[in-house]
């Protein structure tokens, strides 16, 4: 079996030969990657890019209901909540090995938390865990016996349970980081349906079927997954008969695989930003004046009816509209208006200095960034800003934006894709998330009264209120402008006809156990 892998292996990518017209052997899924993944330690990495691998190889406490955002067991078979909301009690699954022949237990899943939140953990530096927030809320973990462990809250904590669910919160292998340290992201062992097999930087990773998956084996023999930067390159692939499924398709592709038999397009609606990051701290856009300006002088509706083809809409404010229960309808979005940008950038004392913009060449969500930046340099320079543009690969780029864009750049592209309405500001947007913080608010925006909407949104139980306190969140945060709002996308994937029993998910991860390729 051994042997015909690696040979199925190598006949998928002969799409690698420039010259060749590949052909993908039966029962191992190829896919089309935007990206290189940056690690494959789900704790360690934020990027829905290296996500949708992660999802694979590991398993969470809980996980995301198919189709849904709604939470269901996976590792722990149930769950009790204490009456004041701050004690969680897990009941694990019993007799589940990771990938290495260690077992899964409660010790396990106290080792997983306290190594992202605790500094003193023996292997707290294994890290970084930028979303190590999602369980701030966590006092203690407490292996109670082999299947119990219980979780003390601080406060009573709303997405606590979704947050779970999320891939920084699968659970990895005790025995494999004590074992690989820092290189334990290259070296991953979980619990999931496929098992890390093989990582060739900037070709592939494959990973082979768990035939001892809790959950049931899965038909597929592997998945290898491809990083193709370039959606040129990837749609040449996918038309070739290199890929199996290619991820986030540009828009112009769409209906040239819409209109082939040998394809199949699925569209999924989900919780996705696409903005601007603006650098609050350093002029031009210290000033709420700039800000707003930028909001009125980009051609919103433009970007997404012609970049982007009607395959988003234009974003109102920081909250994804798929977020029914927590979405403000009566935001409206900011409207093309470049007279009134104009008076705005004078209110504000703008005189022309240059506007150093940070593009990607691509990424997770990112959709079309070099033709939008593009296209966004050039409104902003129609109302008088003079805009230079720095273009630099996906991992490079969020390593440059990530730690803040004090005294480098002014503005930057960025694409979130989220499971609850707490995620993106509380993340991204409180003055306790400041980059040196820890958080991603790269901008540096700060407001008070946000500040403490969020912080009481997630001690709210009763989702009514959690929505008033949300709504209350987007209006002020649409009036001071830390961002250009630009749109709120429906993902998309192309798979090859033979491909059968892939669905899309509202998360944007892939689930790829039940996926069959006769």
């Amino acid at each position: 079996m051994r042997k015909w892998l690696t040979a199925a292996i190598a006949t998928a990518l002969m799409a690698l030969a420039p010259a060749a017209v590949a052909q993908t052997p039966p029962n191992v899924l190829v896919v089309g990657q935007i990206a290189e993944p940056k690690s494959l330690d789900p704790q360690a990495v934020t990027a829905v890019n290296d996500f949708r691998i992660l999802v694979n190889l590991y398993d969470g406490l809980v996980r995301y209901k198919d189709g849904t955002l709604e939470v269901e067991p996976s590792l722990a078979e149930s769950w009790t909540i204490s009456e004041d909301g701050k004690t969680y009690t897990f009941k694990l699954r019993e007799g589940v090995k990771f990938h290495d022949g260690t077992p899964f237990n409660a010790e396990a899943v106290k080792f997983n938390f306290d190594r992202m939140l605790k500094e003193d953990h023996p292997f707290a530096d294994t890290g970084p865990f930028p979303l190590a927030f999602f369980f701030s809320a966590v006092e203690a973990v407490t292996a109670v016996d082999p299947t119990t462990v219980e979780f003390k809250l601080d406060a009573p904590y709303a997405p606590f349970l979704s947050n779970l669910a999320y891939p920084t919160g699968l659970i990895v292998s005790p025995a494999a980081v004590e074992k690989y340290g820092k290189d334990f992201g290259r070296n991953p062992s979980g619990t999931g349906a496929y098992k890390f097999a093989e990582w060739e930087p900037n070709a592939k990773m494959v990973a082979t079927r768990n035939e001892d998956y809790w959950d049931g084996a899965p038909e597929l023999e592997a998945v290898i997954f491809r990083p193709i930067t370039d959606a040129n390159t990837r749609i040449a692939e996918m038309l070739s008969g290199g890929l199996d499924i290619m991820v986030e398709v540009p828009p112009d592709s769409l209906q040239q695989f819409k209109s082939s038999g040998d394809f199949a397009v699925r569209e999924q609606a989900g919780p996705h930003l696409w903005f601007l990051i603006l650098n609050t701290k350093e002029a031009p856009f210290s000033s709420k004046a700039a800000r707003q300006a930028a909001n009125y002088a980009i051609n919103k509706t433009a970007l997404v009816d012609n970049i982007l083809q009607g395959t988003a809409d234009v974003a109102a404010g920081p909250t994804p509209p798929a977020f029914a229960w927590a979405y403000d309808e009566t935001l409206e979005p900011y409207s093309y208006d470049p007279e009134k940008a104009k008076d705005l950038l004078k209110e504000a004392g703008y005189d022309g200095e240059e506007v150093t913009f940070y593009v990607t060449e691509g990424g997770s969500g990112m959709l079309d960034p070099v033709a939008m930046g593009t296209a966004i340099q050039a409104d902003l320079q129609a109302v008088g800003m003079n805009v230079k543009i720095e273009t630099y690969e996906w991992n490079t780029f969020l390593g440059n934006v990530n730690p803040g864009l004090e005294g480098k750049a002014d503005m930057a592209e960025m694409a979130w894709m989220t499971n609850d309405p707490d995620t993106l500001p509380f993340l991204a947007l409180r003055t306790e998330a400041f980059p040196d913080k820890g958080g991603f608010n790269s901008g540096y925006y700060s407001n008070p009264k946000v500040d403490e909407l969020l912080e009481k949104a997630r001690q709210v139980t009763d989702q009514g209120e959690r929505a008033t306190l949300y709504k209350e969140m987007q209006q002020i945060v649409k009036e001071d402008a830390p961002w250009v709002f630009v749109a709120n996308w429906k993902q998309n994937a192309v798979t090859a006809a033979a491909v059968e029993d892939f669905k899309l998910q509202p998360s944007f991860f892939l689930m790829l156990q039940d996926v069959k390729k006769p």
